[in-house]
This record gives structure tokens, C-alpha cells and sequence, in this order.
């Protein structure tokens, strides 16, 4: 059996038809889901409508669960492995902004599995190709970038769920990181409240060479937009890609479930 694998853009994504992942998915097909996955970044499927025990079924063929490794995400779980993701108040959306989840904590999640359970009017999430940011540097900023490393600091996430009262997950992390799969190399950046400072640097010497990378990653011409309908299922490799959920939709219900599956240490 052979999937139908279609590129969704130029850079990034593309829709996968022929499987069904409310059922087993066999070692041929998952042979063809991850050439395509390290393809394309992220993977479309439509009109799944899979449940909690699939979804959770199907991540685990792509490694271990990683959920409880935030605890700025330990009240939202609806099994040991999803978490429940519904509408946030705009003010405090962590999401409305290019990031990578949980790149502040010392091992982030390689890959995100989001399943639309209730989809409003909006609510679209984008993605960025994070191998074509770094492709598309000069190879003289490609050297000098070489060997950075930059301080991530979970403060948007802990002021949505209330906890920036607290101590906040940091960790330090390669500006440009290398993914263990493919071999290829991508930047690490994001929003400015998250990557705060390059290490050896003072904070304000950090910021325009930290803004104008997050800025040059989030050109239009290297993204997908997804529009969601209930049912379809969006797979992202954390590695290599940021993502941005827009909130258009006001007071409107919006509700996805997501599992995570652990990464590596970033180098």
C-alpha cells in the first residue's frame, strides 16, 4: 500500500491520504510516514476524528511520551499522555507568537501530535521551516553564528497558567542546532520574551541579532498556514520547525488534544 504525500508549499508541509489512524499503521506505511515527516516537517491528515487511545496509539510509534516533563503543563492533562489545549483569553496566549514547545526546558519534545476536536470561524495555526531560516543566511552570518547558544526562559507559558510568580524553567540551548535524523542544520530562535539572551552576551548586545533571525524565520514565503477542521490531525517535528497559533476567534470554543513525544539535548 502507498501513501498519497502532497506538499502543501514551496517549503513546508504536506497533506498525507491513504491512511486510516484510528487503525494500526503497519511497518510499510510508517516506513512512508517518516521519509515524508522528515520531508516536510509537518504532516496533514484529514477527517480522522481519532480519539485520546488512538492518538495516543499513534504517537507512541514515534517514541515516549514527553507531556510530563513541563510542569507548567501538569493541569491540563485528560490522559497520562494528552493534554487538553481550549480557548485562552487573547491577553494571555502563550501560542500567539512564534515558538518551539517547551524549548526552555533541558530535553525539548521532538515531535507534537495535535488532533482538532471543536474548530471555530479562525483559529488557524502557521508553521516556519526552520533548515530554510538557516539555508538562507549568508555564509558569512552562517559562521558567525556557529557555537552560540542561547538562555530560554518559560515566561509566556507561566504568566498564561499563572505561575510567573514562580521560579521559571530555563535552559540553554545551540542558536543553530543540528537534527539528529537528517543531519541537516536549523536555527533555534523565538519570541523575545523566550529567547532571551545569547550566552556570553549582555541582554541588550543579544537583541538585534536575536530579533532580526526570529524576524528572518517568519518571512511569509516560508510558512503554512493550516486551516482546522474537526477531525484533522497536524504532526510537527519541534526540531526544526516553530509554530504560531492565531487567536481571531474571540469567546468562540477551540479545542484541540496533543500528545508530545521526548527529544534529545539539543546540539
Amino acid at each position: 500500500m502507498s501513501l498519497n504525500v502532497t506538499p502543501l508549499t514551496g517549503t513546508i508541509g504536506a497533506a498525507v491520504e491513504g491512511v486510516d489512524l484510528n487503525k494500526p499503521v503497519n511497518t510499510g506505511i510508517f516506513e512512508q510516514l517518516h521519509k515524508a515527516f522528515l520531508d516536510h516537517c509537518v504532516l496533514v491528515f484529514r477527517d480522522q476524528g481519532i480519539g485520546p487511545q488512538a492518538q495516543t496509539a499513534f504517537g507512541k510509534l514515534w517514541g515516549e511520551p514527553a507531556q510530563q516533563g513541563n510542569p507548567l503543563l501538569k493541569d491540563l492533562f485528560v490522559t497520562p499522555e494528552i493534554i487538553k489545549i481550549t480557548k485562552i483569553p487573547k491577553e494571555t496566549a502563550s501560542t500567539e507568537a512564534w515558538h518551539y514547545d517547551s524549548c526552555y526546558t533541558p530535553v525539548p519534545p521532538k515531535i507534537s501530535i495535535l488532533a482538532a476536536v471543536t474548530v471555530p470561524r479562525g483559529g488557524d495555526t502557521m508553521w516556519c521551516n526552520q533548515y530554510e531560516a538557516y539555508d538562507r543566511l549568508s555564509p558569512t552570518m552562517q559562521r558567525m553564528i556557529q557555537g552560540l547558544r542561547v538562555k530560554f526562559v518559560g515566561l509566556r507559558l507561566a504568566r498564561m497558567t499563572g505561575n510567573d510568580d514562580k521560579e521559571l524553567p530555563t535552559a540553554t540551548h545551540p542558536l543553530v542546532r543540528t537534527h539528529p535524523e537528517t543531519g541537516r542544520k536549523a536555527l533555534y530562535v523565538g519570541h523575545p520574551e523566550t529567547a532571551q539572551q545569547i550566552e556570553g552576551m549582555t541582554r541588550e548586545e543579544s537583541r538585534p541579532l536575536l530579533d532580526f533571525l526570529y524576524a528572518h524565520s517568519t518571512q511569509p514565503d516560508n510558512l503554512y498556514r493550516h486551516m482546522w477542521r474537526v477531525g484533522d490531525v497536524v504532526m510537527w517535528d519541534n526540531r526544526c520547525t516553530m509554530h504560531y497559533a492565531v487567536h481571531d476567534y474571540g469567546n468562540a470554543d477551540r479545542v484541540l488534544n496533543r500528545i508530545t513525544m521526548k527529544g534529545e539535548i539539543p546540539a
